[in-house]
């Protein structure tokens, strides 16, 4: 059988994102039959469906990526409570146009990772406010709202600690839990 493919995506764009790291992470333990690679969204024109007649090369490849996929898994900081401007135009640009929606039905899960001490709440609870529009069956339990964001990763970006990697490992079982029984 082959791999169920899972397509990430990471909200922050910075080189050394905290939470390009969890997806790094994330990526590395799934379990047998399942293989990810995140897709990139800091090149996306905004989304204007007056491109839509002839879409930007970079909507066409991301577009194809995630539809290309079985399951999404977002990873995001919070911005001002919410998502960032870079992920909710990843948003957008695979919904469009209408009726098109590369997300539909697909098994989704969120994650949320933060400095602060709530770990992304805001924007974990609005990201997910979204995928319910856009048909994406999201994981409920566990939720993954990770705050310390700052002390999790050692010097060469794998966990600190052992026991944030056994957390981590349920959080991605119990993903991959939630796809198979998504899809049947």
């Amino acid at each position: 059988m082959a791999d169920v493919k899972i397509a990430v995506l990471v909200g922050s764009l910075r080189k050394d994102s905290l939470n390009r790291k969890l997806a790094v992470q994330m990526l590395r333990l799934l379990p047998a039959g399942f293989a990810g690679a995140i897709v990139e969204i800091g090149d996306l024109p905004l989304y204007n469906d007056d491109l839509d007649a002839a879409p930007p090369e970079a909507w066409v490849r991301f577009r194809g990526a995630v539809a290309a996929s079985d399951a999404v898994l977002f990873v995001t900081p919070e911005y001002n409570r919410s998502v960032p401007g870079a992920l909710k135009n990843a948003i957008d640009v695979g919904s469009r146009p209408y009726g098109k929606s590369v997300y539909a039905g697909k098994p989704a899960a969120v994650v949320s990772l933060s400095p602060g001490g709530i770990g992304g709440f805001g924007a974990n609870h609005h990201l997910r406010q979204s995928l319910v529009f856009l048909d994406m069956p999201v994981m409920q339990q566990p939720e993954a709202y990770l705050g310390g964001a700052g002390t999790m990763f050692a010097a060469d970006g794998g966990f600190a600690k052992p026991e944030t990697e056994a957390f981590i490992g349920k959080i991605v079982g119990a993903f991959a839990a939630w796809v198979g029984k998504v899809r049947g």
